[in-house]
């Protein structure tokens, strides 16, 4: 089992960075896939990247294809997702999974942890 905590969120302005992080307690991080999700009230849970448990693939939504990187610290059982050029259409709950099969997985059901969340703002 694998405890996951986000942080990192926080009010931002149009065009501007946000680093998130998400780390993980419990054992075997480095066999987990990991993957970002986010989502604003009303909708439904959106894929926005996963990591392989290596680092060495990665997957993203188009939305965020060129402003979101997603990496790993396997040494630090953290996982971050680093988003520039944000905009408002990014305001969202950001929350971090992992996939106890280590996939490149896109659809929430494939998740098996979930962190508690990070709210992220973006104003125009």
């Amino acid at each position: 089992q694998v405890q996951l905590l986000e942080s990192g969120g926080g009010l931002v302005q149009a065009g501007g960075s946000l680093r998130l992080s998400c780390a993980a307690s419990g054992r075997a991080f480095s066999t987990y896939g990991m993957g970002w999700f986010r989502q604003t009230p009303g909708k439904e849970r959106e894929f926005v990247a996963a990591i392989t448990r290596s680092g060495g693939s990665t997957v993203y939504a188009d939305s965020v294809k060129g402003r979101f990187t997603i990496s790993r610290d396997n040494a630090k059982n953290t996982v971050y997702l680093q988003m520039n050029s944000l905009s408002p259409e990014d305001t969202a709950a950001y929350y971090c999974a992992a996939d106890q099969w280590a996939s490149l997985a896109t659809l929430r059901r494939q998740y098996n942890y979930w962190g508690q969340g990070t709210q992220v703002t973006v104003s125009s």
